[in-house]
């Protein structure tokens, strides 16, 4: 199949640049070269451990696909899901605008196509991984790089089940619907599925490589916060287990993940979202002048404080008005956003004067964001996962079970670090949905919890500052909250005609 060729060779170029060794430049092509890979991993575990860490230069190289201001890796395709909520307000006239408008799922289209081949790199690139290694060794480095492999895999099918098919009627309903092809390693003993494989076999296989990749690596201890741990593992763990709406697996999994981390205080949140060395992140990327590129990338988009696209005005990003006015004055989230009577200094002009002297923008309020700062340099680093985001995961575990005081009672955790007065005695679903909106604001996780949360968006409401031409009422099950297939993947992959792709 050409699609899968593709792919092996965009893993063997991107990988095979970082080992000097000859014999780790090509994938294992049969079970004798594959004995051989595991055998020469086994005797230096490091040049198997260099090929994990260029995944995750993958997950942020911004060229992959091409040279567009809004494709930089997993950062831009999150940042793209969140534009698709109800909850970031911006200019429909930039890079992200067709986001904004729930009008960039076409197989044509840029977005549909780098989001594949982002993730199918990421994890054509885990499966060489794991084809050079073997599950039966008994080096715990070995082990623990398999495991890293698991848990890339699992993230990036996490992420492709979900834009690229509902999952809410097949977890929810028990019904079963097409997903995306399923490629595993040649020495797995499975067949992949180039065609479309059910939701529900992905949702399998994912499982299985979680509790492996946990187990795997358990007692290791990581470089650097760039790689996954047995604490990261858990956290992707737990962010299974509620979207699959396991409770109680979610609860233990949350738990385990941040057993080592706290919430950031009060003091930390106004500068706690550009540098991996905050104590409560748990997983990211540690980003350098040579590991980004300046207004292609995550800070240019979402910081009205960086020098990018944000803060020059071309397109900064505000904040749903409804969702602040639902923050409590009390909250100390609520000055992550300036609103017109905020006597902060703006650092930057779209900040404090978004409704200046351009038409185009004269209407719109004073709530623009703050939350993501700026160290004076476009390379600031990249979040994935930190521990209010586990306390979430529990509380709405526990509210799902009806256990509304032991909701509330995991979700103080979190509202006692954000200010005096804001905790509560007893927590629902929606109450935590609600906390989720506003503590992972851009992070990438609104449109993500509103489809597995079976919920739409509603940007008409009453006095919206949302712009006019992107005030949409949408419910769930839409169609628009789906990517179809892309164009190359049908051209090239013969298992998938234009007949089966998404409406």
């Amino acid at each position: 199949m050409k699609t899968s060729k593709l792919i092996l060779f965009l893993a063997v170029t991107l990988l095979g640049a970082s080992c000097s060794d000859d014999f780790f430049d090509v994938p294992p092509t049969s079970t004798a070269t594959a004995e051989a890979a595991a055998k020469a991993a086994e005797a230096d575990p490091t040049k198997v451990a260099s090929f994990v860490d260029a995944i995750y230069s993958v997950l942020v190289q911004y060229n992959l696909y091409n040279t567009s201001h809004d494709v930089f890796g997993v950062m831009a395709i999150l940042h793209a899901s969140d534009m698709m909520s109800e909850d970031i307000v911006a200019n429909p006239l930039h890079w992200f605008q067709f986001d904004y408008l729930l009008d960039n799922r076409f197989w044509t289209n840029r977005r549909p196509t780098a989001t594949w081949l982002y993730f199918y790199t990421a994890i054509s690139n885990a499966n060489n991984v794991l084809g050079m290694t073997s599950a039966e060794s008994e080096s715990k480095d070995i082990l623990a790089i398999r495991g890293q492999a698991l848990a890339l895999r699992a993230f990036a099918y996490f992420y492709l089940v979900q834009i690229y098919q509902h999952v809410y009627p097949v977890v929810h309903n028990g019904a079963d619907l097409p997903g995306v092809p399923l490629y595993y390693a040649d020495n797995e003993g499975k067949e992949s599925i180039t065609g479309r494989a059910g939701v529900k076999l992905i949702l399998a296989q994912m499982e299985e490589d979680l509790t492996t990749a946990v187990a795997n690596l358990e007692g290791w201890t990581r470089s650097s916060k760039n790689q996954i741990d047995y604490a990261v593992a858990n956290g992707l763990l737990a962010r299974y287990y509620l979207l699959t709406e396991q409770w109680d697996k979610a609860i233990d999994a949350a738990q385990k993940a941040r057993a080592n981390y706290s919430v950031m205080s009060v003091d930390d949140i106004y500068s706690g979202f550009f540098d991996i060395s905050n104590a409560e992140w748990m997983w990211g990327f540690d980003h350098n002048a040579e590991t980004t590129s300046l207004y292609a990338s995550f800070f240019s988009h979402i910081s009205n404080l960086t020098g990018g696209y944000a803060g020059l005005n071309y397109s900064a990003r505000y904040i749903d008005k409804r969702l602040y006015e639902s923050i409590p004055e009390a909250d100390a989230r609520k000055k992550w956003f300036q609103d017109e009577s905020d006597p902060r200094p703006a650092p930057t002009a779209v900040a404090k004067n978004p409704d200046g002297s351009d038409a185009a923008v004269s209407w719109t309020q004073h709530l623009a964001s703050l939350k993501f700062g700026y160290d004076g340099f476009f390379a600031q680093d990249y979040l994935y996962m930190r521990a209010a985001e586990m306390v979430l995961i529990e509380a709405e575990a526990k509210a799902h079970k009806q256990e509304y005081t032991a909701a509330a009672t995991a979700l103080n955790v979190l509202l006692e670090k954000r200010g005096t007065g804001v905790t509560v005695a007893s927590a629902t679903v929606d109450d935590v949905h609600l906390q989720r909106r506003i503590e992972l604001w851009g992070e990438g996780f609104a449109t993500f919890d509103l489809k597995r949360l079976n919920k739409g968006i509603d940007r008409t409401y009453e006095g919206t500052n949302h712009y006019p031409s992107a005030q949409l009422k949408i419910d769930p099950l839409d169609k628009r909250w789906i990517y179809q297939i892309p164009q190359s993947e049908i051209q090239e992959n013969s298992e998938i005609s234009e007949a089966e792709n998404n409406e």
